[in-house]
């Protein structure tokens, strides 16, 4: 995620800070030194992050219990809003899902569960006085809030974990599809329900309502891809026209190539016709604001390891575009040349085009 530094490696995954948490941590830090002192600084800045160790260990919950299935987590990062596991992809099946989504307020329950014991369960089940108290205990305090992060990542909505149990749910009979659009649809109006309330209560609610919503619109879209992706090849969508730069290029002939055509994705290739790298147009533009129309575009070029083959499923190409984050995803024959490309516009042209179709119905293009 941009805007994150790297704080640690843990069991393969890379922990990240987000910089935005960091200007969290600075205003905790002020508004309690004004308040309290330098002792009451240290007390919120250090409540804050164990709230967000709390946090960091929920996400470790998704995280393990998606590696138990094959499916690795590169990194997690902690935000002000909470934490962000970039899992690869959730599980196929409906039932790996649906553990995989509630691994992570399970930790949350033990959590609670752990500190409730040691306290000889003499607790106030009222979060939000113990939280109020500032002479309250800590423990008392901390398990507060993994009590109320258990039931706020439990509400039935996208991006939350409740939505995912209830798309699980809903898939073991209907289908992941329309399990995934009646679980969408359920997180907008819960949206736009607290987006009403927050206007006259409390406008965090608001903010919360615009990051549900767009999360249940991001899930259906994904789910909707996968669907109309299902049986298509690679052959049957990818990009079979483009203009590609040599290994002897510069930044120069790129421009020149970016302003004739509507291409942003350039193909760099060797004297075989063999792919080196791609260049796209972010990168072309800063190389040429920071040294010059002569770099050549070897330099600049990004590598990307994956491709896929023309008779490969589109869905399997458009997971592995996921997952490793290229610009666009090479086709290559049997000989290594480069014979189609995947890009971000292709996909979404076929998703319109598949959309329109009937069921059933064979579109002139698609090879037999």
């Amino acid at each position: 995620m941009r805007w994150s530094i790297k704080i640690a490696k843990i069991a393969g995954i890379e922990v990240r800070i987000h910089l935005t948490f960091l200007i969290l941590l600075a205003w905790i830090g002020i508004s309690y030194y004004l308040t309290g002192g330098r002792t009451a600084a240290i007390e919120g800045i250090g409540f804050i992050l164990i709230i967000f160790g709390c946090v960091l260990l929920h996400e470790f919950g998704h995280a393990m219990a998606a590696k138990a299935f094959g499916i690795q987590t590169p990194d997690i990062t902690l935000l002000p809003i909470g934490g962000v596991a970039r899992i690869q992809r959730m599980p196929d099946k409906p039932w790996q899902e649906l553990v995989v989504a509630v691994a992570g307020p399970l930790v949350n329950v033990v959590i609670a569960g752990v500190i409730i014991a040691v306290l000889g369960f003499q607790i106030d089940w009222n979060p939000a006085s113990s939280l109020a108290d500032p002479e309250g205990s800590m423990l008392v305090k901390v398990a507060s809030i993994n009590i109320m992060l258990v039931l706020f990542n439990m509400i039935p909505a996208f991006p939350m974990d409740g939505g995912r149990v209830l798309r699980s749910l809903l898939a073991m009979r209907i289908g992941q599809a329309r399990a995934t659009q009646i679980a969408a649809r359920i997180g907008q109006g819960l949206a736009f329900v607290l987006g009403f309330i927050g206007l006259f209560a409390n406008p965090f609610l608001v903010f919360i309502a615009l990051f549900v919503y767009l999360g249940a619109a991001s899930e259906n879209a994904m789910a909707q891809m996968k669907d109309i992706s299902t049986g298509v090849r690679v052959a049957d969508a990818m990009v079979t026209e483009w203009v590609s730069l040599s290994e002897t290029d510069t930044i120069d002939t790129a421009i020149e190539a970016l302003l004739r055509t509507s291409q942003q994705e350039f193909p760099v290739l060797d004297g075989h016709g063999h792919l080196l790298g791609l260049l796209t147009r972010d990168p072309m533009i800063r190389a040429l604001r920071e040294t010059g129309p002569a770099t050549p575009v070897v330099a600049v070029m990004q590598t990307c390891g994956e491709s896929v083959r023309p008779l490969d499923a589109f869905e399997d190409a458009f997971q592995l575009m996921q997952e490793t984050g290229c610009p666009a995803l090479p086709v290559i024959d049997r000989t290594g040349r480069l014979v189609g490309l995947v890009t971000p516009e292709n996909i979404g042209e076929l998703m319109m085009v598949r959309a329109i179709l009937k069921e059933g119905e064979r579109p002139s293009w698609r090879r037999a």
